[in-house]
């Protein structure tokens, strides 16, 4: 046992003010999954295949629904043999089968009781066909990677979903998801060519085939014969099949997709119109072929206020008919929640209660297309009685894309901007309706009544152009009373939309457990018993995803309900969408942002000192608090700006002992003798492995390091990676206070590692700075100073109180009070001693610290020194790694002109993201950073470059350990392109 290992108690909950709930995981499951079905599983697919602990199965019991089941057992599947072999042995064991990718479906669709198995870990690719106008791919792609694939072909996928960044084209054709614009004819059902699936049975198809057909009929003549029987008796009922295509005018998820049997000729081509909506119920769908569409790169934008909801609604056939591609609906409840989201004007909190806006769009592929839809819009816009409430309306079409931006940003964080936004513990449910277009003002307002009879807040948002409304209703799970309002609401509303509209209880949602019951009161009894009839044939013995689409009981969609328990106040708004999760860096090793709330829900659900609780909190110390980098970008795809990072930070600091925290602060006051400790630490290293030779050096490093670990923790003693970097110079270059245009500030990582190449990064910034004539000051007394990143993400207090208080003094006289700017060489340091040492400082100090202008190194060379250097050479190729402090910071512009400058050709990968380095946390638990950067080194060693590009040196040692390539910073390459 490590002698210093952290505390697992320090992370349970305290026991004041927990109560038991209704839906927690009882104390029988404590154990995980039962001892038969684990060694089955783990015999057929391998123990690394087959998760099984209590904290696996609970987080993966929520989603972004308002339900929760927790699974038996979760099988993270790697291919279609692993896939058939679930199924296979489903069928013979008697046992059901539920797929999940993303989590995002807002209805249950991904939750199961028994085997679910994850499709989204192993299942990503994309692969381009025909030039763009047609890609293949992997369904555990989100939909926003898929299209930065096909945006360098002009190209982009027809279902455009608000989740884009979260969600996978699995689900998105799964659930027949549409979004903003796909509208009736850009959905996966109009755009997917082809697809590839596993049956129930284990028999795949692949729709491309031209042997499709008969290699069906040969494996399975049932289904083909039941499917072609369907198809008959369908067509012969002149009244169904005109009910069915009306069904359809309209946007519908609601059921399975019936025209399937009239659109397709064959039992393949009516089974692929049917697996698409299918809702996981069908089969696993393993890859899909999409027809692309344009991606009409001239965008003209508008968010235009009325004074009414009926008003707005008149508008909207006006911009359709003027060619918009979307018009979208917010009212004022929509409005004003939104101001959570960072980027939406503040004012938007004092908009009247009746104000209502539209956000209006056109889309053309050139110049011309764009000035003649803009004259449309005009011609619409002298027309209407638009209101100007608050000083950020303008009311005005724009192009500039930072405007356009934020206007989509506050659109799609409709439901987690008012769902974050509503009262503590209550539970979240999203439903959406379509009714014809012409009816939506009438359709908002009963809607609207309708939540205000029952006691919800009212507010709605949608797809105006296609009738398609949204709403949200947040109600306490653990009180019959409230689930009982919240079952009186849905009965009601499914009668108005039924009954009074004609439309359709799920317009892009699809039906989930939430609607199930209430499919007849849609469909009617003769087409719903098709669609049980369907069922039966695609799936006879019911092993995929019982309870979803179908259910016969008129209380399923009240059973699974979950409850939200409240737990720290920074996770409390969080509603479980999952968007933070494909930026997470750990998202393949241990738990995601979304699965850390998740674990402490459930910590909050349970009585104190449970089996269960004992359970989760001594796996949340590894799976949650240890691996996580600390990164927050989560923060930055979050909508409501959770920061799952700093509450691990939190955790970490309350495992500390009150020594540990004495030891920290102490580190922090004599960090002068501590920089030069490690800078000869790694420099002894150095030598030795001059000395013994690099491979033997580094054996003996390993071991001395892994003995360390074993005693005191991984914690607390770093592992020995190969590819550390040797010791910078005891001594910065030399220079003059006297005519500096800056203050330059060498990170303390770049004071102690050497940058790779002759010339230290110090050396650089000061020559290529002189060079464009804006010469910068390196003040004298920088050793001992750190921006307090160290003690911060480590989350030691007092340390980092003290470092921070103690470097923005300093920089504060360094700068003259601020008449200079400090220039910080690495990203991190930059976010840091901008933004993260502010909540640490004494009040003096935070007073001294708003005077100071901390720019980073990237910023100063675009801004300041690249307009003023002439670049001699360059490099044919640059691959830029783009830190998550760059992005933080929203510098990525400027580290991308850098590198434009020194390369002829700049990439930055499609899969960057954060390398999970985090200072020395890729030393601490290298497996982290070999699992975050397992995608971006695959691009990146996929072809040779003859520069690899970053701007912060420990992101620069991950990158090189992943990829065996070797990292400089861009301002490295930008003093050789620029030298005389």
């Amino acid at each position: 046992m490590p002698l210093l290992e952290p505390d697992p108690d320090a992370l349970r909950p305290a026991p004041h003010g927990r109560r038991p709930a209704p839906d927690r995981v009882p104390e029988g499951q404590a154990g995980g999954t039962p001892r038969p079905l684990r060694d089955d599983l783990t015999a057929l697919l391998g123990a690394d295949k087959v998760l099984t602990s209590v904290s696996d199965l609970v987080r993966y019991a929520s989603d972004a629904s308002p339900y929760r089941f927790v699974p038996r057992v979760v099988v993270v599947a790697e291919d279609i043999d692993d896939v058939s072999a679930v199924l296979s042995y489903a069928h013979g064991k008697g046992r059901e089968v539920v797929f999940r990718a993303a989590g995002t479906s807002l209805n249950g669709q991904a939750q199961g009781e028994d085997i679910l198995v994850d499709v989204r870990r192993h299942w990503a690719g994309v692969e381009v066909l025909d030039g763009g106008r047609r890609a293949r791919i992997a369904p555990g792609t989100t939909v926003a990677r898929a299209n930065v694939t096909l945006a360098r072909h002009g190209r982009v996928l027809g279902p455009d979903p608000a989740s884009a960044i979260a969600c996978t084209v699995g689900g998105v054709v799964a659930n027949n998801a549409s979004g903003m614009t796909a509208g009736t004819t850009r959905n996966s059902y109009r755009t997917v060519a082809s697809l590839t699936c596993v049956l129930p049975s284990g028999t795949v198809v692949d729709t491309a085939d031209p042997d499709a057909d008969a290699l069906l009929a040969r494996a399975e003549p049932a289904l083909c014969a039941g499917l072609l029987a369907l198809k008959r008796e369908i067509e012969a009922d002149a009244g169904l099949t005109a009910r069915i295509r009306a069904k359809y005018e309209l946007k519908n998820t609601n059921g399975y997709r019936l025209d399937a049997f009239l659109d397709g000729a064959t039992p393949v081509e009516i089974l692929r119109g049917l697996m698409v909506g299918s809702q996981g119920t069908f089969g696993f769908i393993s890859e899909v072929v999409f027809d692309t569409l344009p991606l009409d790169r001239y965008v003209s934008t508008a968010l235009l206020f009325f004074p009414a909801l009926p008003a707005a609604a008149a508008a909207v056939p006006l911009f359709t008919a003027a060619g918009a591609r979307a018009v979208e609906l917010m009212d004022g409840n929509t409005l004003r929640a939104s101001v959570r989201v960072p980027g939406v004007p503040q004012d938007w909190a004092r908009l009247p209660k009746d104000a209502t806006a539209l956000l209006v769009e056109f889309r053309a592929p050139d110049e011309a297309g764009r000035d003649a839809y803009e004259s449309a819009a005009a011609e619409v816009l002298r027309g209407l009685d638009l209101v100007a409430p608050v000083p950020s309306v303008t009311n005005r079409f724009t192009r500039e894309p930072g405007e356009i931006g934020a206007y989509w940003t506050a659109r799609k964080a409709f439901v987690t901007a008012v769902g974050g936004s509503r009262p503590a513990g209550t539970t979240l449910i999203t439903e959406d309706f379509a009714v014809p277009p012409a009816r939506l003002a009438e359709a908002c307002e009963e809607l609207l009544a309708l939540q205000t009879r029952h006691g919800f807040d009212a507010a709605v948002a949608g797809h105006a152009a296609h009738g398609n409304l949204h709403f949200l209703l947040a109600f306490d799970a653990a009180d019959p009373a409230d689930v009982e309002r919240y079952a009186a609401f849905m009965d009601d509303f499914c009668r108005l939309t039924v009954e009074h509209f004609d439309g359709s209880l799920k317009a892009e949602h699809a039906t989930g457990r939430n609607l199930a019951p209430f499919l007849e009161l849609e469909w009617g009894p003769r087409a719903t018993e098709l669609m049980w009839r369907t069922k039966q044939v695609i799936d006879p013995d019911g092993v995929l995803a019982p309870r979803v689409v179908l259910d016969r009981d008129p209380q399923a969609h009240l059973r699974g309900l979950k409850t939200i328990p409240t737990v720290e106040p920074i996770a409390d708004p969080c509603i479980e969408c999952g968007f933070c999760e494909p930026t997470c860096p750990s998202e393949d090793l241990t738990t995601t942002p979304r699965q850390r709330i998740v674990l402490r829900r459930e910590m909050m659900r349970q009585a104190p000192g449970s089996a269960v609780e004992d359970g989760l909190v001594a796996a949340y110390g590894y799976d949650a608090v240890d691996t996580c980098a600390g990164d927050s970008t989560c923060k930055l795809a979050c909508p409501v700006g959770i920061d799952t990072g700093a509450l691990m930070k939190s955790f970490r600091h309350g495992r500390h002992s009150p020594r540990e925290e004495r030891v920290a602060e102490l580190a922090a006051r004599r960090f002068k003798q501590v920089e030069a400790s490690a800078r000869l630490a790694v420099a002894a290293a150095g030598t030795l492995r001059a000395v013994a030779g690099a491979r033997t050096g580094d054996r003996v490093l390993s071991a001395v390091t892994r003995a360390a670990r074993r005693v005191a923790g991984p914690e607390l003693v770093p592992a020995w990676l190969p590819r550390l970097p040797g010791a910078a110079p005891r001594r910065l270059p030399r220079t003059t206070r006297r005519g500096a245009a800056a203050v330059y500030y060498p990170a303390c990582v770049n004071r102690v590692f050497a940058s790779p190449g002759a010339l230290p990064l110090a050396h650089a910034v000061v020559a290529v700075s002189a060079r464009a004539g804006k010469p910068v000051w390196v003040p004298d007394d920088v050793a001992g100073t750190c921006c307090a990143t160290i003690w911060h993400s480590k989350g030691y207090a007092a340390g980092n109180a003290v470092m921070a208080n103690r470097v923005v003094e300093a920089a504060w006289g360094w700068t003259a009070g601020g008449a200079l700017p400090l220039v910080v060489d690495a990203s991190s340091c930059a976010l840091g001693l901008a933004r993260d040492v502010v909540p640490y400082l004494s009040d003096d100090n935070r007073a001294l610290h708003a005077e100071l202008t901390v720019v980073d190194s990237v910023v100063w060379a675009a801004e300041h020194l690249l307009p003023h250097l002439t670049v001699r050479r360059t490099v044919g190729s640059a691959v830029l790694h783009p830190t998550c402090s760059t992005r933080h910071l929203g510098d990525e512009p400027q580290l991308r002109a850098v590198a434009e400058a020194c390369a002829d050709e700049v990439v930055v990968p499609d899969d960057a993201g954060c390398c999970a380095f985090a200072g020395d946390r890729g030393m601490l638990h290298p497996e982290l950073t070999a699992s975050a950067t397992r995608a971006e080194a695959a691009e990146v060693t996929s072809r040779p470059f003859d520069a690899h590009l970053s701007a912060n040196r420990m992101c620069e040692v991950g990158m090189e350990e992943a990829t065996g390539r070797e990292y400089r910073s861009v301002l490295l390459e930008l003093e050789r392109a620029t030298r005389p």
